[in-house]
């Protein structure tokens, strides 16, 4: 049975789709090792994940696999693609060309990717027409044009906190509904629209908690 987007019973849940890129990752070590078949228990270990989540996850979609055979393996990536759509390019517009988004826009570079960096904006005149990961740098005052021209739905935030909330109303008013906000600030924005945030300081934090923890056990012992 092929996956298919929402196929299964009832919607999958955001955790469940969170996981798909992680199986998918996967599954291309293992194409590229050449196996051309892979178990739900192969999958938990080399995920970390539960072979029975693995398969409910997959559930959702509608992909059982054969019992006692397992999942092709270039099918199951197919079908995972297919399911996130990555099985046609995926147009994104970065705002924000420091530190950040400059690591952010030459990673990947030379890797096959299905997500494509058509523009990149910025506001510092000293950072326009220069090239990141080969995308040319344009002035933020194009960003709706550029947008709506090129029919972007996906865009990724690595500005200021101070600028977050205009850049993300900007973005959204030109069509974007999908937003991947790196600036350490919760964004208010329509319903419609899906925002992942990812707050660098606040993961290094969370991980001092380990250290401390650590620490802690070394004075004990």
């Amino acid at each position: 049975m092929a996956l298919r987007r929402g196929a299964g019973v009832g919607r999958p849940p955001d955790v469940a789709i969170k996981r798909l890129p992680v199986y998918l990752r996967v599954l291309a070590e293992l194409e590229a090792a050449g196996s051309d078949v892979v178990s739900s228990a192969d999958l938990a270990r080399r995920t970390g994940f539960s072979s029975e989540q693995i398969r409910k996850d997959l559930a959702y979609f509608g992909s059982f696999g054969t019992r006692g055979v397992g999942y092709s393996t270039a099918g199951l990536a197919s079908g995972i693609r297919r399911v996130l759509g990555l099985d046609r390019e995926v147009a994104a517009v970065l705002v924000g060309a420091g530190h950040l988004g400059t690591a952010l826009a030459r990673y990947n570079v030379g890797r096959e990717q299905h997500v494509n960096l058509v523009a990149i904006f910025d506001i510092d005149p000293a950072k326009l027409g220069q090239e990141l990961g080969g995308t040319r740098v344009r002035s933020v005052t194009e960003l709706p044009a550029v947008v709506r021209r090129l029919g972007v739905r996906l865009g990724v935030i690595a500005v200021p906190a101070a600028a977050a909330q205009t850049v993300a109303e900007d973005l959204v008013g030109a069509g974007v509904v999908a937003l991947l906000n790196f600036a350490p600030v919760k964004l208010s924005l329509p319903a419609h629209v899906q925002v992942q945030n990812i707050d660098l300081s606040l993961e290094l934090q969370a991980l001092a908690y380990y250290l401390a923890g650590e620490a802690e056990a070394a004075r004990e012992g």
